[in-house]
């Protein structure tokens, strides 16, 4: 079946839904918020890949948050990418010091585990935080999610050193079934999307309140920029589809 009969096959119900795909595959930014329960927090979403330094700088000045790259779980394994609280709980058994901030069990509010790994920058900055610089950290990253998934032998150090200044998330392996985070919400949308699976977030602020940018500022923000917003919900519906498809 062709890629276009497999993109109409998978039309949704969900007109939001079809718009956010489509807008993903022409490589533009969305909006997605995770829901109340859980962060309440809106994110600048688009597919690293694609990236450029113009990008970087719109979400580090209109959304302020961190700006992280959400990478695929079965590409996480096999570059081999290590959550950052197993790192540092291997560490604190030399450490005490480390031992006393590790994360534990019951700690954070809104979730069983954070998706953190490890801080990259690419081999071929100089210091990695330029607006230039992390947006090809952030398109390399996307290539090598690529190339590992394609059966490609990749070595992950080959071609990024840490610490860094680009924080990669580590997807849930179970991906919705396990998470509903940001990282596996975007992770989702992008293999029904048919793109390469490592997708940029980035929090949304409020400069007023010093909190997360509230749901209805966000959605504002984004008809103001012809951005796609989606809730988690929404996404978690649509993938369940796109999982029992035969398309």
């Amino acid at each position: 079946m062709s890629e276009s009969m497999v993109y109409e096959c998978l039309k949704y119900g969900n007109e939001n839904i079809n718009r956010a795909l489509e807008a993903l595959r022409a490589g533009k930014m969305i909006q997605i918020y995770d829901s109340d329960s859980r962060e309440g927090e809106t994110d600048l979403v688009i597919p690293a890949k694609v990236v450029t330094y113009t990008d970087v700088k719109w979400m580090r000045k209109d959304a302020g948050g961190l700006i992280c790259v959400a990478v695929d779980p079965v590409a996480s394994k096999q570059l081999r990418l290590p959550f950052m609280a197993d790192l540092v709980r291997e560490a604190s058994k030399t450490s005490e010091s480390l031992g006393e901030v590790v994360e534990k069990d019951g700690d954070l509010k809104y979730d069983s585990h954070s998706s953190f790994s490890l801080w990259v920058n690419h081999r071929d900055t100089r210091t990695g935080i330029p607006d230039l610089e992390r947006a090809l950290t952030i398109r390399k990253i996307g290539e090598i999610t690529e190339n590992s998934l394609s059966g490609n032998g990749v070595r992950f150090g080959n071609e990024f050193r840490t610490p860094g200044h680009v924080a990669l998330l580590r997807a849930a392996e179970g991906l919705l079934e396990e998470r509903m985070g940001q990282t596996e919400l975007s992770v989702a949308l992008a293999r029904m999307a048919g793109i390469t699976p490592a997708m940029v977030v980035c929090e949304m602020l409020d400069d007023e309140s010093g909190k997360a940018l509230s749901k209805e500022m966000s959605k504002e923000y984004g008809e103001e920029h012809g951005l796609i917003f989606l809730e988690g919900q929404e996404i978690v519906e649509a993938y369940m589809i796109w999982t029992g498809s035969e398309c």
